[in-house]
């Protein structure tokens, strides 16, 4: 009995010592909890304030992409998704349901607006068990119009969430340049952000997507802000507005023309760019096949213009004959026999004409385009080392520096006699659209070699601010004037002359001028290059006008209908004659009316009736807008260069300012004697215009508006 008693003391004992170990335990987890902030790797400071804080992002707009003319080629849009709730328990008023009470009412009546079978919505509606559910890639990306058409049927349980994506009003048009930005989530915070994929959308991502903010706040168990507590935000920073050099107009005729090319010949590919000769400002730019960036049915992801080099063929003998000009081994009127040349390896390197024209002189050798001159060229006057450090100096086998991703240096290697040879007039090396239009302008600025550009200027909208603003550069001195002289007088030849081999692109007023180039395709498969009559690079390299240039193009197409320049000179001279009506300087040119310039005074506060009598004076046309007798603005401004066919806008101190008629304008310059009026305008289209919303001598008040219709043909 006494050893029984004893066991149960024993045991009492063991479950106190152990209850006391246990108790002790707790308390030191309890200390443990209460001094440390990290438990099992679990920061216990940030998960309380997970449970009683929210944060909340505020989205930053993306920044808009614009022409140089103020047109808008990509922006943000609002998008939606349609949700369905299809838990009951969201209903607590039954005269308010929140959940989708008659399915098959709400699948039949959305069916037409979301083009789908009503049997697939039924599938999606009649999900078990889930609070909510989705309906697929048709209820994604809803447009505004949609969703209004959705609310306006009041169908229980359905909502919308509410998402930005990228929109590009003018679809296919200069794609490659604008690029694409597309809504991808981040795998690690699942948010779902805008990012540029392509072009300048994904060159100046980082300045575009701007800032996230956020706000924070005390929430209570159902999530809503608690009264009176603490609120922590960050506005988002916005994004910046990118305006491109692109002129709408130029880039319109740029694709229309490469439109009609598709539907008139066969082609693998074929891109044309136009440069501003004074200033290196690409004003227009195409390749097709092209895409839709809003689509993005894409067949190439290459820019053409800049990421994928190509032997350029003979428009690179400008460049040689730039060499020997510039190193003074050049005399025009020695000759040569033209037809075949045999190299010291016995490759036999030919005319075009193999039969040759018999005894040429090199500048007739120019204008029908002959290997052989340049052959001739390099082996009695110059060496490989003067053409390389020439071609350098253009800029070829290195980036230009464009802003634009993926630019490619091509590749003008060359060492042996056939390489140096083949290298004259554009074989075995590789050089691209961008770097070909870069070095014709020292042709177009007296021997200075420009820097070509794509990017205006880049401004923040929310403050005004300019953060970069692009102008003309030049680089450095590559020609003299008489050698641009020389070759300017060359390349008309080569058009304008009889029986060359620019010929097919004279034009009636002679204004057209340039080189034409043939390139044979090299074998992927083999060393050499592909015999097929269509395997060919066909191009042109141009200035336009040649009495005042403005314009440098550049186009190219691979494997064209028969090998045919066809296909090129037909665009070209379409894009020319448009060019000509758009600025008027084919009528100047064949009507050989003479063109004077004036640089403008400031006619600010200067009495009417004393400027009048000056501008008769100078042949300028003006136009008075107002009864006062005074100028308080002018358009264009002072020290902005006009000629004798432009017209001086004079507005003048006067309440009584009325709309003035601007059919027949260019959209530029309407545009820009509307906004110095204070009207907004709106265009629609491109061109001239043709017609505007209101009359001339209306009133001018306050917030006014004007619509102009325009077109990229203006007959008077």
């Amino acid at each position: 009995m006494k050893n029984k008693k004893r066991n149960n003391i024993r045991y009492s004992k063991t479950i106190i010592i152990i209850s006391l170990f246990l108790f002790a335990l707790m308390i030191l987890r309890l200390i443990q909890l209460g001094l440390s902030t990290t438990i099992d790797g679990v920061n216990l400071k940030q998960l309380a304030s997970k449970r009683t804080t929210k944060t909340e992002t505020i989205t930053a707009k993306r920044g808009n992409i614009y022409s140089n003319d103020g047109d808008i080629l990509a922006q943000n849009v609002a998008s939606y998704k349609i949700i369905a709730y299809l838990d009951e328990k969201r209903t607590t008023d039954e005269n308010n349901p929140q959940h989708v009470v008659d399915k098959e009412k709400t699948a039949t009546e959305l069916a037409p607006i979301l083009g789908m079978e009503k049997e697939t919505i039924l599938k999606y509606l009649n999900k078990e068990n889930v609070y909510q559910t989705e309906f697929g890639s048709k209820g994604k990306n809803l447009t505004e119009l949609t969703k209004q058409k959705i609310e306006l049927l009041n169908l229980p349980g359905i909502d919308f969430i509410e998402s930005f994506k990228r929109y590009y009003p003018k679809g296919d048009f200069a794609s490659y340049t604008i690029g694409y930005a597309k809504n991808n989530t981040d795998s690690e915070t699942s948010k779902e952000e805008i990012v540029g994929e392509m072009g300048i959308e994904k060159q100046y991502d980082n300045l575009l997507r701007g800032e996230d903010g956020y706000i924070t706040y005390q929430k209570d168990l159902r999530g809503y802000q608690i009264a009176n507590t603490n609120v922590w935000q960050k506005d988002a920073v916005q994004g910046k507005d990118v305006y491109l050099t692109l002129e709408s107009n130029v880039q319109f005729f740029i694709e229309q023309a490469l439109d009609n090319a598709d539907a008139d010949y066969d082609f693998e590919w074929f891109t044309i760019t136009i440069l501003d000769a004074k200033t290196g400002a690409i004003l227009g730019t195409a390749t097709s096949p092209s895409f839709d960036p809003n689509t993005r049915n894409i067949t190439n992801y290459l820019d053409l213009l800049l990421a994928a080099p190509y032997e350029p063929g003979s428009t690179m003998k400008t460049f040689t004959y730039m060499a020997a000009i510039e190193n003074g081994v050049y005399n025009g009127n020695d000759t040569y026999k033209s037809g075949v040349y045999y190299t010291t390896d016995g490759t036999e390197i030919g005319d075009w004409n193999r039969a040759g024209w018999g005894m040429l002189t090199y500048d007739k050798g120019y204008a029908m385009s002959s290997n052989v001159a340049i052959i001739n060229l390099i082996k009695n006057n110059m060496d490989s080392m003067m053409l390389r450090q020439y071609f350098k100096k253009l800029g070829f086998g290195k980036k230009t520096g464009i802003s634009l991703p993926n630019e490619s240096a091509g590749k003008i290697d060359f060492k042996y006699e056939t390489e140096i040879y083949n290298a004259g007039f554009g074989q075995g090396i590789t050089t691209t659209p961008i770097q070909n239009v870069q070095a014709m302008t020292p042709l177009t600025n007296d021997g200075m070699l420009l820097k070509p550009y794509i990017v205006s200027k880049i401004v923040d909208p929310t403050t005004g601010e300019v953060i970069l603003e692009n102008t003309r550069k030049t680089t450095e001195r590559v020609a003299s004037t008489a050698t641009v002289q020389k070759m300017l007088q060359l390349m008309d030849d080569c058009v304008n002359g009889e029986g060359n081999t620019g010929s097919g692109y004279k034009i009636s007023s002679g204004e057209l001028i340039g080189k034409t180039g043939t390139a044979q395709i090299a074998n992927e498969n083999g060393g050499g290059y592909l015999n097929g009559k269509e395997d060919i690079i066909s191009s042109f390299a141009g200035i336009y006008p040649k009495s005042d240039p403005q314009y440098i193009i550049y186009a190219s197409v691979k494997r064209p209908t028969n090998g045919s320049q066809k296909p090129i000179s037909n665009a070209i001279k379409e894009i020319v004659n448009n060019l000509s009506k758009y600025y008027g300087t084919e009528e100047a040119s064949s009507n050989k009316i003479t063109i004077n310039e004036y640089t403008l005074d400031s006619y600010v506060n200067k009495k009417i009736a004393n400027i009048t009598t000056t501008l008769n004076a100078l042949g300028i046309k003006y136009s008075i807008i107002g009864d006062g007798d005074k100028v308080i603005k002018q358009y264009p401004e002072k020290n902005d260069i006009i000629t004798n066919k432009d017209t001086l806008y004079l507005i003048t101190n006067t309440n009584n300012l009325t709309v003035p008629n601007v059919v027949g304008l260019s959209s530029k310059v309407a545009s820009s004697l509307l906004k110095e009026l204070g009207i907004k305008v709106n265009l629609e289209g491109v061109g001239y215009v043709t017609s505007q919303s209101i009359q001339e001598g209306t009133p001018i008040i306050d917030g006014l508006e004007i619509n102009l219709a325009l077109s990229p043909k203006y007959q008077t």
